[in-house]
């Protein structure tokens, strides 16, 4: 059964319709208005092998915050949907992913239980037009709807778009991981029979 979802959000601040598919291959149709998230949205789906398309309309004349928050938002519905009932899965992930001289882990867990642990910080307020503590912003959100505990930790890094790619490649490395199926798992991987709460 393919691991899929698509989800659709429609506020009065933004209207986005993403596809997710966990076993992909990478291919992407990213039209989000804000360049350097299609930029990093495009990487997440290369090294995660992800199938994904957004296409998203926001209040762009305001700033770049809800269109970023809201994808989020959408992303991590779409992965806890996609998911479905964990059977089999690996559960857990995690990657040390080094880029340039930026150091970063990101370890997480499909545990049904929501966690950010925010440990990295930018050297500069603005990556081109793009507000820095935006990326933040969308790993909140990203956590807080695929109901997964996520630990992003930068180690060391002085470029603000390193540390940047850095994250979002590893956190589609780990979730790559998190979300194979092993075939040594039978059932839920949990000693409490479930990972919905």
């Amino acid at each position: 059964m393919a691991r899929k979802a698509t989800i659709k959000r429609k506020t009065g601040e933004t209207e986005i319709e993403l596809a997710f598919e966990i076993d992909g291959s990478g291919n992407v149709e990213i039209e989000t208005g804000v360049g350097f998230l299609d930029h990093m949205l495009t990487l997440f789906a290369k090294h995660g092998l992800f199938d994904f398309s957004v296409k998203a309309v926001g209040d762009l004349h305001v700033d770049h915050h809800h269109t970023v928050e809201d994808i989020g938002i959408c992303l991590g519905k779409a992965i806890h949907q996609a998911i479905g009932d964990k059977q089999g899965i690996t559960r857990y992930g995690s990657m040390t992913l080094p880029m340039d001289e930026t150091l970063v882990t990101v370890a997480l867990d499909l545990s049904g239980r929501v966690w950010f642990e925010n440990r990295f910080a930018f050297p500069t307020e603005k990556i081109g037009e793009f507000d820095t503590q935006l990326v933040a912003e969308f790993f909140q959100a990203f956590a807080a709807n695929s109901l997964m505990n996520l630990h992003v930790v930068l180690h060391h890094g002085a470029n603000s778009h390193h540390i940047s790619e850095a994250i979002f490649k590893a956190t589609a490395r780990a979730l790559r991981i998190a979300t194979t199926v092993d075939p040594r798992q039978s059932g839920v991987p949990s000693s409490k029979g479930t990972l919905t709460e």
